[in-house]
């Protein structure tokens, strides 16, 4: 291996393509080394009575850190727990009914280790995720997840590159057979991430962000040219909903739909609301996620800016426009 600053850029790149691949190779290994293991971790931390505790020092605490936090975020009660804490009073956190979930390489860490002796005693199962199936930590465990014995990225073999990559990838796998095993759905999801635009395209509705009440531009369907106009300058919606006696949806008039008759050479100021209207607009339910609005109105052949909302009646309970959803934070 060349060292110093004597590498030219082409070698820099070579070097961390090396790196890529030997990681990928390690994944790989993982993938082929699959066996009912995992699924007796699954199916273990699916069934138990409490929580799922995470264990891990230094490279393989972060996996743990961030594993803990997949799995928190997919539906499965989970928290880190560093082993020198728990071993000076943290293990309180440890009920009967949880399943720790060690990961070390070595398998040998001598506080996780003594930690796992006194988790056993507590009333917990014990899972580790190890590349040493035959170290101490694995013979204190009910589930070994062996992720193989592989070749580290680092030139020396000695850094924590590929291992805790194998690592991470088996972590994830896990908690994502949990969710699926669960039922953990989109609106689950929605409700663990309610922040960030994430969290608004998931949870945020149509009736969230529509004009509503006195603020929706609606119309009955013999009022004469110049109500529509007006009520379209008024609401400042670039559009009103055309309504029966009853309050449903029978049409949508919009600046475009005013514009057409001109240029048609008609005279709008004769007509009725219902002569001028689009008998078959785009319309969206109310309780529908905002962001799939969004998506009707960019993905349609010819995109617009305003659509017409209903309740399950078909009743016109709210306009919801382009503007209300950029404002909502979902583009």
């Amino acid at each position: 291996m060349q060292l110093g600053e004597d590498l030219t850029d082409s070698e820099i790149i070579r070097e961390i393509k090396a790196t890529i691949n030997v990681e990928i190779g390690g994944l790989q290994a993982l993938h082929d080394g699959v066996d009912g293991s995992y699924a007796s971790a699954v199916r273990m931390i699916h069934e138990r009575k409490g929580k799922v505790v995470m264990l891990g020092i230094g490279k393989s605490g972060i996996i743990a850190r961030k594993i803990a936090a997949t799995l928190a975020s997919t539906g499965t009660t989970a928290v880190f727990v560093h082993p020198l804490e728990g071993m000076h009073g943290d293990l309180g956190v440890i009920a009967r009914g949880d399943v720790v979930v060690a990961v070390s390489k070595s398998g040998e860490n001598f506080e996780i280790n003594g930690m796992l002796s006194v988790v056993r005693r507590i009333g917990a199962g014990v899972i580790s995720i190890t590349g040493n199936r035959e170290g101490s930590m694995a013979k204190l465990s009910d589930v070994v997840v062996f992720f193989g014995d592989l070749e580290e990225a680092c030139p020396f073999n000695a850094a924590p590159t590929t291992s805790t990559t194998a690592c991470l990838v088996a972590g994830d796998a896990i908690a994502l057979a949990l969710m699926k095993l669960g039922g953990f759905n989109i609106d689950d999801f929605a409700l663990f991430h309610p922040g960030g635009r994430l969290g608004k395209r998931l949870i945020a509705r149509v009736s969230d962000i529509m004009l509503r009440g006195e603020d929706n531009p609606v119309i009955g369907a013999d009022s004469p040219a110049g109500d529509m106009i007006i009520r379209i300058t008024e609401k400042q919606a670039g559009a009103v909903s055309v309504i029966d006696d009853d309050g449903r949806l029978l049409g949508l008039i919009t600046d475009y739909d005013i514009r057409k008759v001109f240029q048609g050479g008609g005279d709008v100021f004769s007509m009725t609301a219902r002569d001028v209207m689009n008998p078959r607009p785009v319309v969206i339910n109310e309780d529908e996620k905002a962001y799939a609005a969004l998506k009707i109105m960019q993905e349609a052949k010819k995109s617009f800016t305003v659509m017409p909302v209903v309740d399950k009646e078909g009743i016109a309970v709210g306009m919801i426009r382009l503007m209300d959803i950029v404002k909502a934070g979902l583009l």
